[in-house]
């Protein structure tokens, strides 16, 4: 259930997006729909000739305070551009998901030994066992907690730069959970904690195809898709977004990235995922997690280039109706802003 009302909000936010960049009418509505060509064609300008992004700090100012609409914006762009990515990768990133791939397959074989030892070892040490228990929540509400209040703090204390981070934590959040929730119904893959009651004694990691059943746990819960990790995806997307924008500072990404591998460990120890879910997770968390922050940064660059874009438009004035009290007659009125 929770896996449906997160793909639905993610379906309605992308839907969102995208009616916000088709719309022509309201000129707010056509800064946007130029924000996000501009970013598409910035997307490719650095895909084909290799520009780095600027991420220097000096890129947070009032020119590139994320708003509603912006964020809308780079939104979409983050959906588009992971679309279509692998439609304008380079050579060197066809190696490096070669390699990736490499590894994968090199796992898959050692998955189920990799899970015997995992629970081995949770059964016999009390403590790696409460630990996992409570990172694995770390890797579910306790981070989205923790994501919340980094952006209150952010608000009530006025940093520009963690409500950046922020909102670029969430559009991560966002655009991997979709991406993991669309792999898990084209794969559908048995977890770990899979029950056959024909066979109990069964341990399947079997793939079944696009939208196939999952199955059941041994307490009758159903379950979804094995592939990939969720918990550890959004866990590396968070961890990547605030390893990027507070990469001055060493020990954020360590400590990042520390928290989130050992949430992806955690999916192994409580025997929900497998070893090539986890890495598969991690790498889906962290290539989404560079696309949202560089996509802004981006968004950055040229707003710093260009201060007054999108284009100033002309500014229409505006109608409104005013009922006001007169010696005891309520008389209507109409009044018009310049």
């Amino acid at each position: 259930m929770a896996t449906r009302l997160f793909f639905m909000l993610t379906v309605f936010l992308f839907c969102c997006s995208a009616s916000v960049s088709a719309q022509k009418t309201d000129t707010l509505v056509k800064k946007v729909d130029t924000l996000v060509k501009k970013l598409d064609s910035l997307k490719r300008e650095d895909t084909e000739h290799g520009k780095n992004v600027d991420i220097n700090k000096d890129v947070y100012n009032q020119k590139t305070k994320i708003t509603p609409s912006t964020y809308l914006a780079l939104l979409g762009t983050d959906f588009t551009q992971e679309v279509t990515g692998p439609f304008h990768a380079t050579g060197k990133t066809w190696l490096k998901v070669g390699i990736f791939a490499t590894i994968e397959g090199g796992l898959f074989f050692a998955d189920k030994p990799i899970q015997r030892e995992a629970l081995e070892l949770r059964t016999q040490n009390t403590t790696i066992r409460n630990v996992s228990a409570y990172v694995t929540g770390f890797g579910g509400l306790y981070e989205a907690y923790t994501l919340v209040a980094l952006g209150a703090y952010g608000y009530i204390f006025k940093k520009e730069k963690v409500r950046t981070t922020f909102y670029l934590a969430t559009q991560a959040y966002i655009v991997s959970g979709a991406m993991q929730v669309v792999l898990k119904s084209l794969t559908t893959r048995d977890r770990p904690n899979y029950y056959n009651p024909e066979q109990p004694t069964l341990t399947s990691a079997a793939f079944h195809g696009p939208f196939a059943s999952a199955g059941r746990d041994n307490t009758g819960k159903k379950l979804n898709g094995s592939f990939p990790s969720g918990h550890t995806t959004a866990a590396f997307a968070a961890a990547t977004v605030f390893s990027v924008e507070y990469r001055n500072q060493p020990i954020i990404p360590i400590i990042a990235y520390t928290a989130a591998t050992l949430v992806g460990l955690s999916r192994i120890t409580e025997n929900k995922h497998w070893a090539t879910d986890v890495f598969a997770g991690a790498a889906l968390g962290y290539v989404t997690g560079k696309q949202v922050a560089y996509n802004y940064h981006r968004y950055a660059k040229y707003r710093n280039e260009h201060p007054m874009a999108p284009a100033k438009r002309k500014r229409h004035g505006t109608t409104m109706l005013k009922i006001d009290y007169y010696f005891g007659h309520v008389a209507p009125g109409l009044v018009y802003n310049f």
